[in-house]
């Protein structure tokens, strides 16, 4: 019998889809977990927190560095298990050594994901991983009995045309399957990219069909990449959109004046941007007692226009004030009892 789930909000029970669907919006809300999946996480000897910071975009940003001081500051202060910084952060250049340094020297654990910017300016993937001190693209950590996996969601389809590429290969794709194949325990999956929702990679139909072969111990995916706030279900696996540090882009057809005219002049692709006045981060929490994650939520506002006052289109599913907001969203993903 398929797995039910929980709606806090309306207090009814529904079976899932199996195609993406949409399962939260607005305010504090809940995602209930495969119940193989719920005991997964109970299995943890002691709750697990992940602290997460997404798209600081040092490179675009003239305030990045205070933005990531302030998530550091947030960590020190109720340290988590682990820190990741999740894709966009800083391109791997000598002159931004300082600041990669900074978030690898805030914990013992800190761990990177590459984002498809942070190779910008023709550094190749080897040039970055040395700068960063990363042994791979894509690797395993265990976290006090949770095994992150992180993927690389940047390489190039045969067939790619242009643009950034947003796509796992098959060298990458067997591997993923060894790792879900070969362990028991619960685990997060992480990528720069969603695997699933808006702004996907190009094979990311695939993907999901491989992580639901392990639904019943991949207890959350989540990704970077889009900006927005947003969690949704495709089969039985849960995807978290973890919001930008900084901003919302709005491209280089929209203009948006948020700060002074010689901020503007030094960092010209901020006016392509709606900024966030502070910088968004959160901590995810694994709780074995009640098999629950809870997402801290942090809320702000724009600076200037925001980008429904600036007129961008957005694609589809993507709405200003539901996904296009200056927020994280408090959340929490569990099973509830069933009476």
């Amino acid at each position: 019998m398929a797995a039910q789930y929980y709606d806090s909000q309306s207090g009814h029970m529904h079976l899932p889809r199996r195609r993406f669907i949409q399962v939260v919006g607005a305010a504090a809300c809940s995602l209930a977990l495969p119940s193989m999946a719920h005991a997964a996480t109970r299995r943890l000897a002691k709750p697990v927190r992940i602290g997460l910071i997404a798209d600081l975009h040092h490179d675009v940003m003239h305030d990045a560095p205070a933005r990531l001081d302030a998530f550091l500051e947030a960590m020190a202060a109720d340290p988590p298990d682990a820190i990741v910084q999740m894709g966009d952060f800083a391109q791997a250049k000598k002159q931004n050594r300082p600041i990669v340094e900074q978030f690898q020297k805030a914990h013992p654990l800190a761990l990177h994901v590459i984002g498809n910017h942070d190779t910008d300016g023709g550094v190749s993937f080897d040039q970055l991983l040395e700068e960063w001190q990363m042994k791979s693209r894509y690797y395993t950590k265990d976290v006090k009995g949770l095994r992150l996996i992180v993927l690389d969601g940047n390489e190039r389809h045969p067939a790619h045309k242009g643009g950034y590429p947003s796509h796992i290969g098959e060298e990458q794709m067997e591997w993923l399957k060894k790792q879900l194949e070969n362990h028991q325990g619960p685990m997060l999956v992480v990528c720069h990219q969603p695997l699933a929702g808006p702004s996907c990679i190009d094979n990311a139909e695939q993907v999901q069909k491989i992580l639901n072969t392990a639904t019943d111990r991949i207890v959350l995916v989540i990704n970077g990449h889009t900006h927005i706030d947003e969690l949704l279900r495709t089969g039985d696996v849960a995807h978290l959109h973890i919001n930008s540090a900084s901003y919302q882009w709005v491209g280089g057809g929209h203009k948006n004046i948020s700060y002074p005219a010689e901020v503007h002049a030094a960092h010209p692709w901020i006016g392509h941007t709606c900024p966030y006045r502070e910088a968004l981060f959160t901590t995810l929490t694994f709780d074995p007692k009640s098999g629950s994650v809870q997402i801290a939520g942090k809320k702000t506002e724009w600076v200037g226009k925001s980008p429904e006052q600036v007129g961008v289109a957005h694609q589809p599913g993507v709405v200003d004030g539901q996904q296009v907001v200056p927020e994280i969203r408090p959340r929490t993903i569990e099973r509830p009892a069933i009476k």
